[in-house]
């Protein structure tokens, strides 16, 4: 009588690893993926063709500075300028060609070269009228013009933030973004990511 019921017991043991396996892959398959800073690291390496194979705070910069650009209205280029002339950072004047009317011009000869020689050169002028006025750090410089307005802000490590933009643009909206970049830049604008920014530019 002992030997039958060890059959089917038996048989129940061997079958218990099988049951408890099945269930495992559904379980699996239906795992979500994954969430958190890893998954939103996504768009940041897709700002653009030019930042492949930077490190990711290169490309966090790079991502900043399209959505600066593409979110505030009547913004028509950007140049991030270190604290010796050299450009950093820029966008692609070309991309806001459909903000521009046809009868407006398109920008600085040389694009973002030109615009960040004009940053430097506005940034070192109104440096010096502040230190002969003993008007301490100069924190933005606005220049309206009758066919656009151009904004210069310093960053904390020396550089600065130039944007040209419409001459229609609400210059409140466009400071308080250029603020927001300033303060996300100046925590991670280090000398060694400066360096790599401005190779990826020569290299351009």
């Amino acid at each position: 009588m002992t030997a039958p019921m060890r059959t089917p017991g038996s048989s129940a043991q061997t079958t218990k690893p099988e049951e408890s396996a099945k269930p495992r892959q559904p379980d699996e398959a239906a795992r979500p993926a994954p969430t958190g800073p890893t998954a939103e690291a996504g768009p940041i390496a897709e700002a653009g063709p030019t930042v492949h194979g930077l490190s990711s705070e290169a490309r966090n910069l790079h991502w900043l500075l399209t959505n600066l650009v593409e979110e505030v209205t009547g913004i028509l280029s950007v140049a991030v300028v270190s604290s010796d002339g050299l450009l950093l950072l820029s966008s692609d004047p070309a991309r806001n060609a459909e903000r521009r009317p046809a009868h407006r011009p398109t920008g600085p000869r040389g694009s973002s070269a030109d615009l960040a020689t004009i940053v430097s050169g506005l940034g070192s002028l109104t440096l010096g009228a502040a230190q002969l006025m003993d008007g301490g750090t100069v924190k933005q410089t606005v220049v309206a013009m009758a066919e656009g307005s151009l904004f210069v802000m310093a960053i904390s490590d020396g550089s600065l933030l130039g944007v040209h933009a419409t001459p229609d643009c609400d210059m409140t909206v466009v400071a308080y973004h250029m603020a927001l970049f300033v303060g996300r830049a100046g925590h991670v604008l280090t000398p060694e990511l400066r360096s790599e920014l401005r190779q990826s530019m020569e290299n351009a």
